[in-house]
């Protein structure tokens, strides 16, 4: 080797100079690289929780990078999860990468709301804007639910978010009232209202369906009044896309409410502005995580409330660029990847529930253990599960029976007729069978309608309104209408294809004894999956009754029904 480079020239000196140098710098690099990596969507959602090398630490002083990034909260403490770290931190510290989270330092908001209007009797109590409350009046509505007593003050009090409460409890409004009580005609006036601000979108709120999206939109536009209505733009798929874009130019709506491929498709294109956007609400988060939608919510996320003049990446991470924004997560179920991506976006994240809030950073990650099982897989203790039985209505009877697939459809008839239901939803898992069960059911004299995703727009719609309006009496549908369908006169839900899971289990249940209103939930399975009915009965602690339907009306089993809650 010395004779080697005895005869090497000056350039080879420098180039062996060079790869010295480089080895170095591709080590730093890749570390780096893996901070600036975090930042992608996946990354924030599915990722396992595994600690770097404590051995060398990666932080912005020892780069030599300062930090620029200065809270706006004045009440931050610093929490110290490591013994290793010194005892005085910054509290602008930057974040550590995220797939690390549970051994990084933190800055943690004091979490001071008063915990008296979480039973609060009217509406007037939240802090809400008074013109705000006398459209409430106006609509008759009054008393708040429970999440709404507790959401909404957690977030006028500019914390980021997790909405967890079963469905049909009124989470829509849980965070659609503190927003248009700060964005909008009826917000709150303040000293910033008598300036000349152009007018730009405040609010993004994203739902994984178009019937979701619409439901959202709906809402804010019954609260506006037709004068103000135009306050709010929808952007969901299978709508015209030129013409969105032209009610955006001409409108210049302050809240856009639509589904993850549109935004980011009209945000791509230059057509819609969001980075000083105060407020994005990610409503059925959990589906939102999904593979699928990966690419759409990272684009949302990079640009949503990211401040003017801010890279879109960089050593910060997104800490920079969402803070001007406030984050809110919604869903009936907060499995893992909810908590993990709810640190990973949100700022200190407050896990709200009726009559509860509490910093996210109390719910322990899980370790090796799959989420949600156990050795035999029945464990009811995991909080995925338990996010599925905290997300069944209160008012709902569940039962179960058995039938062979070619008479499943017959049954679902009997036990409408049994029960007496008169508005009522049934589930199959895939979508070729639907339209034979609606010809199956008008055969036998009852009107009935499928509803799926290919299905026109014109026709979902029009399918919704008589099923609303009480012109149809079963909608047979698929996964599609488990999340965002409202229909509160819905009195039974009936599973024709079991729900893979728990999770699925409450989202379909939950489509009947919405706000306090009783429900009936049944499951028409074969003999061969009776075991997981049982499995599903031991998992959400909720009395799945075996029964039939004999001569028009419903017989229980409860010997049956004993023996399988302590099989």
């Amino acid at each position: 080797m010395q004779l080697i480079i005895g005869h090497t020239n000056r350039n080879l000196l420098a180039l062996a100079s060079s790869r010295s140098y480089l080895f170095v710098g591709d080590c730093f690099s890749s570390r780096k690289l893996s901070v600036l990596r975090i930042n992608k969507f996946h990354k924030a959602a599915w990722i396992s929780d595994k600690a770097h090398d404590k051995s060398s630490p990666l932080s912005l002083s020892s780069l030599g990078v300062k930090c620029k990034a200065v809270s706006e909260k004045k009440d931050k403490t610093v929490d110290l999860e490591t013994s290793k770290l010194s005892a005085k931190v910054s509290p602008i510290k930057a974040k550590t990468p995220r797939n690390s989270l549970p051994k990084t330092v933190r800055t943690k908001s004091t979490l001071k709301i008063d915990e008296n209007v979480f039973s609060a009797k009217t509406f007037s109590e939240l802090g809400l804007s008074p013109l705000l409350i006398d459209q409430l009046e106006k609509e008759g509505l009054i008393v708040p639910t429970d999440i709404q007593s507790t959401a909404i003050p957690t977030i006028l009090k500019k914390h980021d978010v997790v909405i967890q409460s079963y469905t049909g409890s009124g989470k829509t409004l849980a965070y659609l009232l503190p927003i248009l009580s700060e964005v909008g005609p009826l917000k709150k006036t303040t000293s910033e209202d008598l300036s000349d601000k152009k007018p730009s979108i405040e609010a993004v709120i994203v739902a994984p369906s178009r019937e979701l999206g619409m439901q959202i939109i709906r809402e804010a536009e019954k609260l506006l009044g037709p004068a103000d209505k135009k306050c709010v733009q929808q952007l969901v798929g299978g709508a015209n896309r030129s013409r969105q874009e032209e009610a955006l130019k001409k409108n210049k709506p302050l809240i856009v409410v639509g589904t993850p491929g549109r935004i980011a498709e009209i945000s791509a294109a230059g057509k819609l502005h969001t980075h000083g956007c105060r407020f994005l609400v990610l409503d059925e988060v959990d589906q939102l995580l999904s593979f699928n939608y990966r690419e759409d919510m990272h684009r949302i996320l990079e640009h949503v409330g990211r401040k003017s003049g801010t890279q879109p990446s960089g050593i910060l991470g997104p800490l920079a660029r969402r803070s001007e924004r406030q984050t809110v997560m919604v869903s009936a179920t907060v499995p893992f990847s909810v908590i993990r991506a709810a640190r990973s976006w949100g700022r200190d994240p407050i896990l709200v529930r009726a009559k509860t809030a509490v910093p996210l950073d109390s719910i322990s990650l899980p370790g090796s253990t799959p989420f949600g099982s156990s050795s035999d897989g029945t464990s009811t203790s995991s909080p995925v599960t338990q996010g599925a039985v905290d997300s069944l209505p209160p008012g709902l009877e569940h039962y179960y029976c058995v039938s062979k697939a070619q008479h499943k459809v017959d049954t679902l008839r009997r036990c409408v007729h049994a029960l007496d239901a008169q508005t009522v939803i049934a589930f199959m898992n895939n979508t070729k069978p639907l339209k034979d069960a609606v010809f199956k059911l008008e055969a036998r004299g009852i009107k009935a309608a499928e509803l799926h995703g290919d299905l026109s727009k014109l026709a979902r719609s029009t399918t919704l309104k008589k099923f609303k309006d009480g012109e149809l009496r079963i909608l047979v549908t698929n996964e599609l209408s488990a999340r965002g369908l409202d229909v509160p006169e819905c009195d039974l839900v009936v599973n024709l294809g079991l729900p893979t899971d728990s999770i699925h289990y409450a989202h379909r249940a939950g489509r009947t004894g919405r706000l306090g209103r009783k429900g009936s939930v049944v499951t028409i399975c074969e003999e061969p999956e009776v075991f997981i009915v049982k499995k599903l009965r031991r998992q959400l602690a909720v009395a799945i009754q075996l029964c039939e339907f004999v001569e028009g009306k419903i017989v229980i089993h409860k010997e049956e029904e004993s023996a399988g809650m302590t099989s």
